[in-house]
């Protein structure tokens, strides 16, 4: 029974009054707790003193920024207080909660008289907000805010080739994400723009896909789920389409027999006329073509685009959802790797885009090597198979705002632009604004594009019954960076934003599931952020507001759904992480183990976290026809369940792309019926139920013909880095003029160079942000980095010099698994390797050029009368470094490899001589590559060398200096060591060619 309501402001500060039954009291001036004339009233002045306390930091809880008294309830048998909403930004835990419940009653317990205590926040008990998966064993859950039962639909995409099936991972597993802002059209500046400012090299409109792209959506992908992007997910640039309504346009279709296709009833897709128009949906002016599905094949269909440049492209599918449409379609795409298939489930997501996977094309056309098929081939009979338009790519821009598209690869644009295209409904979903605001309807959308995927009762909020596409979304993420500037040597942190009311203004779900569901997803992402951050990075990482706020990417969603700010783009030190694409790696590692344990919770399934790539690769051939592959699972210290239990092998043959891999139980294998003429490669990836790990390097295998001489190639390049910085008083930034760093694999989100350093210029607008101001030249550009391929291309090499060879990772070389003695020549590539520091951490640094331990197998291995090949932008500057002083670099420098070092950035041109008639006798010119590019890594500090000892000389030298570009030694062993990476030299007969100048050398 309630016998007292005391209504409190929200202010946390001791100037209050309170109505205790009936009675007006007033804080006394200059009074800072004034005395109670009740026990109800004590319990008040009580309660507020030890908030006072709070606020002043005299309590061990740290409160958040806010926190008041809202109410205070005085019933029978408890008191409950209700505190500000401010108080639930605190990731409550049994410990935190029973440790704020304690403190409180210690002031409050000589007021209570017996009655018991209860703290509020959100109108729920504080215990309450304690994510259901950090109750502790035993403990009551909170139903409420678990998943409902329903009958799901067959999964949408099966890959059938797939070499491992998740089963404690996100198989059937539904998650829509976005990444940031993107290039827009500014109505009133009549200007497509950026909506975030040019800062530290990149933008907030890319920065967050760094960590998508590449990383948060194929960990999610490669443990089961089906990931859906609000945004282009393709980069590459070029798109073709083909398409039954003009097929002519972007390649051909062929039929087994046309006749059997019938045109559908209802609108499809067409190419029509580009750019669209801002309202124009593509996926109701054309048609679709429908089959009747047959137990045996008897009719297919394949689309064989003309494609314009060899390389990876996306292959997404589309078709008519119809009342009778079959949910096992038989997709097969054709590819430079091999044949994948697929079955589709054709009853739900009809009329858009369906994401097949991500597949090498060469350039041309070619249906066994570059198509897509679908037969009729289904196990429901009586129903329909539909065909409508193929894409291959992701493309440039096509959709005219102000007379004119954005002139930007697709994958840069906003959402809104994106979800045109893929025929999403205007008024429901991306022009919710009258067609006059591109920047409200871009982030107003990306929410309802969530709901329209779903469909009815979670539609779009403006028509919650609308059908929509069917497809059950289980979580949506929307993925940001944050501005904010913090004091020197410290970051911003990471806030995590859910809401607990839709738009409806009703904290349920439509199926009645509570929305703090909301609220448990948003803390379990960011405690995974946090605590692996903290572990691997900096033991300050800061964690911010559990922020409950009425964010359109936050409320509009009707399914579980957060918004992450990662870190500041604005902030220097948050920066210096966020470029590491080793802190990105392992920050989107916890953001899918978040996603994981969330749904594992909500749909109450186990979940086992999949495994980290292996490490020891090597691939050593094994007669003329057979090679054995061995390699180390690693081991995850954070992860107990992320032990792997079996491997996938993957195999490319030459330059074609991989296959589909073959599951192996061992960290061994050997495989037979190499053809002798061509080269392998392989790579692995660890296993387990949870689902398949990130790849390893690519390893390549030529045998090459009986007798011929051997080279092991050792990939010595693991290096991936931010940018150098630059700290110097008020002048910090990113001095890629010093060291570019290098992107894993590419960089996506790179604009240009920074210019503006002082940390005392302030942001204005964002043309002039101030401090961290950076160029945009590079806008439109993805900058290749370490591919971990460039065994193969030293390979290329060496075959065409008449060698044969095998390859190893420099792990397995160092720890003693490679006999190097049984070798010709041995080719070490060290790329960009080089000693590289953690902004902080207690780690030791990364990515020595020669460690110890690879110093000690060079030289066992020279000492024996071995031929030794090294390259690398940084081998004197690691050896020589002020923080390598010691006796075995010089040692190694002077009596292995017999080189000094003169200078890093020996060069800035790239072009190259050679100066020495002992090494070749006729005139050879080439050039390496120095300029940021997609084709190859650029070197910005390549190194000067100059000869040591007897037989020791000056091969080649720069062209616009004449310093020395690379040093042979002849004696009591051999060595050619050049300044600057072999795998750079532009073109593929200079290599070639320089190639078998050095063999040759080697081997006289």
């Amino acid at each position: 029974m309630l016998t007292t309501i005391v209504q409190i402001g929200r202010s946390p500060f001791p100037r209050f009054s309170v109505v205790v039954a009936g009675v007006f009291i007033s804080a006394c001036s200059g009074s800072r707790v004034p005395a109670p004339v009740s026990q109800d009233e004590g319990v008040s002045f009580a309660a507020h003193s030890w908030l006072d306390a709070a606020v002043d930091l005299e309590s061990p809880f740290r409160l958040p920024l806010g926190t008041g008294i809202d109410t205070i309830r005085f019933l029978d048998a408890r008191v409950e207080i209700e505190f500000s909403r401010e108080l639930a930004r605190y990731p409550f835990r049994p410990e935190s909660a029973s440790q704020l419940e304690s403190e409180v009653r210690r002031r409050v317990s000589p007021y209570l008289m017996g009655r018991d205590l209860e703290l509020y926040s959100m109108g729920v008990p504080i215990r309450q907000l304690v994510p259901n998966v950090f109750r502790p064993p035993g403990a009551a859950v909170d139903s409420a805010r678990l998943a409902r039962t329903e009958a799901r639909p067959a999964p949408l995409v099966t890959p059938l080739d797939r070499a491992v099936s998740p089963t404690r991972g996100l198989a059937d597993r539904y998650v829509a994400m976005w990444h940031s802002h993107g290039w827009y059209y500014d109505h009133t500046a009549d200007r497509w723009m950026w909506q975030r400012p040019r800062v530290f090299q990149t933008v907030e409109d890319l920065l967050p896909l760094s960590f998508t792209l590449p990383y948060v959506g194929p960990m999610l992908e490669k443990a089961g789920a089906h990931v859906f992007f609000a945004r282009e997910r393709d980069p590459q640039r070029n798109m073709v389409v083909v398409d039954n309504d003009d097929p002519g346009a972007g390649g051909r279709i062929v039929f087994s027999d046309s006749s059997a296709w019938l045109a559908g009833t209802g609108p499809g897709f067409s190419i029509g006329e580009i750019p669209y128009a801002g309202g124009l949906n593509p996926f109701s002016t054309g048609s679709f073509l429908q089959i009747a599905g047959d137990a045996d094949e008897s009719a297919w269909l394949q689309w064989i685009p003309d494609i314009p440049e060899t390389g990876d492209y996306a292959v997404y599918v589309s078709y008519a959802s119809l009342d009778d449409s079959i949910d096992d379609a038989d997709y097969a795409v054709y590819h430079a790797g091999g044949r994948t298939r697929f079955r589709v489930n054709q009853r739900i997501g009809g009329s858009t885009w369906i994401y097949l996977g991500t597949f090498r094309f060469d350039a041309g056309s070619n249906a066994s090597g570059g198509s897509v098929r679908l037969s009729n081939r289904s196990e429901t009979p009586d129903g329909l198979v539909s065909a409508d338009a193929v894409r291959f790519g992701g493309g440039m821009g096509l959709i005219a705002r102000g007379g004119r598209p954005g002139k930007r690869p697709r994958f840069m644009e906003g959402a809104r632009y994106h979800l045109q295209y893929s025929g999403m409904p205007d008024s429901l979903v991306f022009d919710l604004n009258g067609g006059e605001d591109d920047y409200r309807d871009d982030y107003q959308s990306r929410g309802e594009w969530v709901n329209y995927l779903r469909g009815s009762p979670f539609g779009p909020n403006r028509d919650r019954r609308a059908a929509g596409l069917g497809i059950p979304v289980d979580v949506s993420l929307a993925f940001h960076t944050d501005a904010g500037i913090t004091g020197p040597d410290s970051t911003i942190g990471t806030l995590s934003i859910y809401s607990v009311y839709g738009a409806d203004s009703t904290r349920a779900f439509p199926d009645g599931v509570s929305r703090f569901a909301n609220r448990d997803l948003a803390d379990i992402v960011q405690t995974e952020i946090v605590h692996d951050l903290r572990v691997l990075y900096d033991s300050t990482w800061r964690r911010r507001s559990l922020y409950d706020g009425q964010y359109s990417e936050s409320f509009r969603p009707n399914v579980p759904s957060m918004l992450l700010e990662l870190l500041s783009h604005q902030n220097f030190w948050d920066m210096r992480y966020a470029l590491d694409p080793r802190f990105r790696f392992d920050a989107s590692r916890a953001i899918y183990k978040g996603i994981l344990k969330f749904l594992a919770q909500h749909h109450g399934f186990s979940y086992v976290v999949q495994p980290l790539p292996v490490t020891h690769f090597q691939a050593r051939s094994d007669g003329p026809s057979s090679v054995v592959l061995s390699w180390r699972p690693t081991v995850d210290p954070m992860e107990p369940t992320a032990t792997p239990d079996r491997f996938v092998v993957y195999t490319r043959v030459d330059s074609a792309g991989f296959d589909n891999g073959r599951l192996v139980s061992e960290t061994s294998v050997r495989i037979e019926g190499l053809e002798a003429e061509s080269v392998y490669s392989f790579r692995v990836t660890a296993a387990n139920s949870g689902g398949e790990g990130f790849e390893s390097e690519t390893l390549s295998v030529y045998t090459g013909s009986a007798g011929s001489r051997k080279v092991l190639i050792i990939n010595g390049f693991d290096r991936v880095a931010a940018p150098a910085s630059l700290t110097a008083g008020s002048l910090t930034g990113f001095a890629d003029f010093w060291d570019q760093g290098v992107p894993d694999r590419r960089d996506l989100g790179y604009t240009g160079s920074q210019f503006s350093f002082d940390s005392r210029l302030p942001w204005i607008d964002d043309d002039a942000p101030g401090h961290g101001a950076s160029h945009g030249d590079f806008d439109t550009r993805v900058l290749a980095g370490n591919t971990f391929d460039y065994p193969y291309l030293h390979g290329d090499a060496i075959r065409a010099a008449g060698f044969s060879f095998d390859s190893a990772s420099d792990e397995s070389v160092e720890a003693g698994l490679v006999d190097l003695s049984s070798y010709d020549v041995v080719d070490l590539i060290l790329g960009e390797e080089k000693t590289t520091y953690w902004p902080r951490s207690g780690r030791e640094p990364e990515f020595e050029a020669l460690p110890s331990a690879m110093r000690a197998r060079l030289s066992d291995y020279a000492h024996g009368g071995g031929a030794l090949f090294v390259s690398g932008a940084f081998i004197g500057t690691d050896l020589f470094s002020a923080k390598h002083d010691s006796a075995g670099h010089r040692v190694f420098a002077d009596s292995v490899l017999h080189i000094k070092w003169i200078t890093d950035h020996a060069a800035r041109l790239g072009g190259v001589h050679l100066s020495n008639a002992t090494f070749a006798e006729r005139v050879f010119r080439f050039r390496f590559n120095t300029e940021l590019g997609e084709a190859v890594y650029a070197v910005e500090s390549p190194d000067g060398l100059g000869p040591v000892g007897e037989g020791a000389s000056v091969l080649m030298r720069y062209d616009e200096n004449n310093l020395g570009a690379g040093v042979g030694y002849h004696g009591q062993h051999r060595a050619v060591t050049l300044g600057f990476p072999f795998e750079t030299v532009n073109y593929r007969a200079d290599r070639r060619h320089l190639m078998r100048l050095v063999l040759d050398f080697l081997s006289r």
